[in-house]
């Protein structure tokens, strides 16, 4: 049998069915999305289908308003249907997935599952979102066929930026039904699949939820603030800047506090059951209706003063009450701040002798030692532990891989030291003579699996590349401070940046012409990606204003003037270069990230990038090529294009990109917006992208690649200043735009038109990048852009002047 999904059914429409619906139909599915007729109708409401729909429109329209934005693209919106569980319940017939995010109410569920099973086609998939029923109990029973295809499908929320998506079998699930899930969800919906068991919570929730609780408990104990615990469990532990009280503020005191509750009364032979329990003062915090963001107060809130300035708060867990709050600081977070790799960092935290570092100790020690413990309950192996954490929780390391990273053995000692009960399998792991979790072997990434007492090698999609994997087995042909070449095999090979948030500075420009150069001669073609972590990760965030910021102010400007030329000669050089070059972004891809981009042959993009040219915001035209190819996107978009009114219909739209500094809200949008074109890729799991990137190399090599042949770009012309000047001066008069900004916005649409030339003037990449790069550098001479410059550095907000 062919499996195909080309319908799904989500029944529930909150925050969780709403982010599904959304993720499905921005993947190309059809979607039905349902909930219940209100039980508050009157009379005359009961047969009118907008009233009966109430509920489920309210949801989709949260889902269509949602920020950051939970659609790719907003058409997506068009593959919904709504509707309700009366009237239109035998539409599930016509689906190929029916995945169930309803209340978490066993009776409610099982109700629901057998109407299910009397209308579903045979042989579609049956899934619950649920983290707190067991899968035996909703479906015990139902009929064969519907058993043999029943599942568990839990998506984290926001669903469509967290990678994780835990697959659970049923007691009667086919295999191939948990294969074909698993290969839809990696590919089509660009999730991480982590195996779980039929357990309360999974994976990620119950080790979440238990670490999250022993921190809080910990905290108390030790005496520590919550600014001092969310400084710690931060970036130098490799946690995201929310750390653990502000993910507590956006997932909601109360839906913490649930899944907590659920965990305690489902685990009673959980060895640290106790450590699930909140303590007394966050229960006291949503008895008040403190719950977080969603309240504008939880365990931080603003206020904002008479003078209107804000003041941020924190909790105090001994008053209750609302206190002002300075930075945290301890020795071992200077020590961490001073280390250059994470796996220092951690340590320095973790093996630190002040108070913080005990206290992150205590932590640490006790959710390692819980998530060894877990196996084989929750999962057969350490690694669906490390993913479900990562994934879910976007930690840099999951547990295990924290544990190579500040040495296993060195840490047993220091647990058995403080009276902790080190786990029977990681002294086994020690005895048998391994001191490492995970090693590489023969090239390959191995993983110590507690029941064989010994290594397996990992399994990976044979589409995954991992940049790190290869660095670790030298495959890294050249590298300087901020990047580096990196053989992927077959003859490509893949510029990866590894600067700060991998700002394009001097060194990589000169590195990408030196890294051509080896290509040509050893290569058959060049991938431009990195696998950069966070969210949203950065592909990268601009070029070096720092660098250029401090020639300018040094009166440098022909030193400047050089480094845009040889920004020019890089740019060009990718372009026209004998073998194809295919650029891989992601996440955040801005600026000189983003012309970087747009110089490849091809971009096969993650469908999360966020992509735009954004230089505006620092009181510069974009200095990398960005306006000549987006002119020339849309130019031959539409070939033959003669006609006066076409041009300025494309140059407007063109010019605002640059002008409102536009950045996509996903890959789609980068292709409305003309900075992917139609021939470029979207691929929805980031754990592919380089792989996919690869193929595609190959592909253009294997069709006999030749270069594009340099062309005249036909401009607008001096008519497109007549019309801009005019509607910049309004805007200006009625305080809209700055004087800088103003004159900023003149010299873009001045290196964009191509200058002063009549309209469909044909001119060459030469003459326009001679306007960009003077523009460029007499921005810069300018005391204004220096001030915005710098304050969008130190402040990451653009400064109208």
């Amino acid at each position: 049998m062919q499996r195909r999904i080309r319908k799904v059914a989500v029944i529930g429409s909150g925050i969780m069915g709403g982010g599904i619906a959304a993720l499905l139909a921005s993947a190309g599915a059809d979607v039905l999305l349902l909930d219940i007729v209100p039980f508050d109708l009157k009379d005359e409401e009961k047969s009118k289908p907008a009233a009966r729909n109430r509920i489920v429109k309210a949801g989709f329209d949260a889902a269509l308003k949602s920020r950051p934005p939970l659609f790719m693209d907003k058409a997506d919106a068009a593959q919904v249907a709504i509707g309700n569980l009366e009237d239109d319940f035998d539409k599930l017939a016509d689906c190929d997935w029916i995945v169930e995010v309803v209340v978490e109410n066993l009776k409610i569920k099982q109700d629901l599952f057998k109407r299910i099973d009397k209308v579903r086609k045979a042989g579609s998939v049956i899934s619950s979102n649920t983290s707190g029923i067991p899968l035996k109990d909703m479906s015990q029973d139902l009929s064969k066929d519907m058993r043999a295809h029943f599942l568990g499908t839990h998506f984290f929320n926001p669903v469509r930026y967290m990678h994780l998506l835990e697959i659970i079998p049923g007691p009667d699930t086919l295999p191939e039904v948990l294969t074909f899930m698993a290969n839809f969800g990696e590919k089509m919906l660009g999730k991480g699949i982590v195996w779980a068991k039929d357990t309360p919570n999974f994976i990620g929730n119950r080790i979440g939820v238990q670490g999250i609780g022993k921190a809080m408990q910990a905290m108390l104990e030790h005496d520590m603030s919550i600014p001092e615990v969310d400084a710690l469990f931060g970036p130098p532990m490799g946690r995201p800047k929310t750390a653990i009280f502000k993910t507590s503020d956006l997932v909601g005191l109360d839906t913490m506090a649930h899944v907590s509750k659920n965990c305690y009364e489902l685990c009673p032979a959980d060895e640290m059951r106790d450590t699930m329990k909140v303590p007394a003062f966050v229960e006291q915090m949503i008895e008040k209706k403190q719950l977080g963001n969603k309240t504008k107060g939880g365990f931080y809130k603003k206020e904002l003063t008479p003078e209107w300035k804000t003041i941020r708060k924190v909790i105090n867990p001994k008053t209750g009450e609302y206190e002002e709050y300075g930075k945290a600081d301890f020795p071992c977070l200077q020590a961490a701040k001073a280390a250059k790799t994470l796996p220092e960092k951690i340590k320095a935290v973790l093996y630190g002798d002040d108070k913080g570092a005990k206290y992150a100790w205590d932590v640490v020690a006790n959710g390692l030692i819980y998530s060894a413990n877990r196996v084989p309950e929750i999962s057969d192996t350490i690694v669906d532990i490390d993913n479900a954490m990562k994934w879910g929780y976007n930690w840099e390391f999951g547990p295990f891989e924290t544990w190579d990273a500040i040495g296993v053995a060195e840490s047993v000692a220091k647990m058995e030291k403080d009276g902790l009960t080190a786990p029977k399998n990681v002294k086994a792991m020690l005895a048998s003579g391994a001191k490492t979790f995970y090693k590489l072997e023969g090239g390959k990434k191995m993983f110590f699996d507690f029941a064989a007492n010994s290594y397996k090698p990992m399994q990976l999609s044979p589409k995954a590349i991992v940049l790190a994997d290869l660095r670790a087995n030298n495959k890294v042909v050249k590298s300087v401070g901020s990047c580096s070449l990196i053989d992927l095999g077959d003859g490509v090979f893949d510029l990866e940046f590894h600067s700060k948030m991998n700002a394009i500075n001097k060194e990589m420009v000169e590195f990408m012409m030196e890294a051509g150069e080896y290509v040509l001669d050893n290569g058959v073609g060049l991938v431009i990606g990195n696998q950069a972590s966070g969210m949203p990760a950065p592909f990268s965030a601009g070029g070096d204003l720092a660098y250029m910021l401090g020639l300018a102010r040094d009166g440098k400007f022909s030193e400047i003037d050089d480094f845009i030329r040889n920004v020019h000669k890089g740019i060009m050089g990718t372009k026209y270069a004998p073998y194809p070059v295919v650029a891989a972004p992601h996440g955040l891809a801005l600026g000189g990230g983003c012309e970087v981009c747009m110089s490849a042959d091809r971009i096969v993009a993650h469908s999360d990038l966020f992509m735009g040219l954004v230089e505006i915001g620092a009181g510069l035209v974009p200095g990398g090529c960005g306006m000549i190819h987006l002119w020339q996107n849309y130019i031959n978009a539409k070939p033959g294009i003669a006609k006066i009114t076409d041009l300025a219909g494309f140059f407007i739209q063109a010019f605002m990109c640059v002008a409102q500094a536009k950045v996509s809200a996903s890959a789609a949008d980068a292709r409305n917006n003309g900075l992917l074109k139609a021939t470029d890729r979207i691929v929805y799991n980031k754990d592919l992208l380089i792989g996919e990137a690869k193929k595609e190399v190959l592909k253009m090599v294997d069709d006999g690649y030749m270069p594009p042949k340099k062309k005249k770009t036909m401009v607008f012309g001096r008519e497109a200043h007549g019309m801009l000047w005019a509607e910049m001066l309004n805007m200006k008069s009625g305080g809209y735009i700055t004087p800088h900004m103003e004159f900023v916005a003149k010299k873009a649409a001045y290196c964009m038109s191509g200058g002063d030339v009549p309209q469909g003037t044909m001119v060459s990449e030469e003459y326009l990048m001679t306007l960009e790069r003077e523009a460029f550098v007499e921005l810069w001479k300018t005391e204004g852009t220096q001030k915005m410059a710098e304050h969008i550095m130190t402040t990451g907000k653009p400064l109208f002047i």
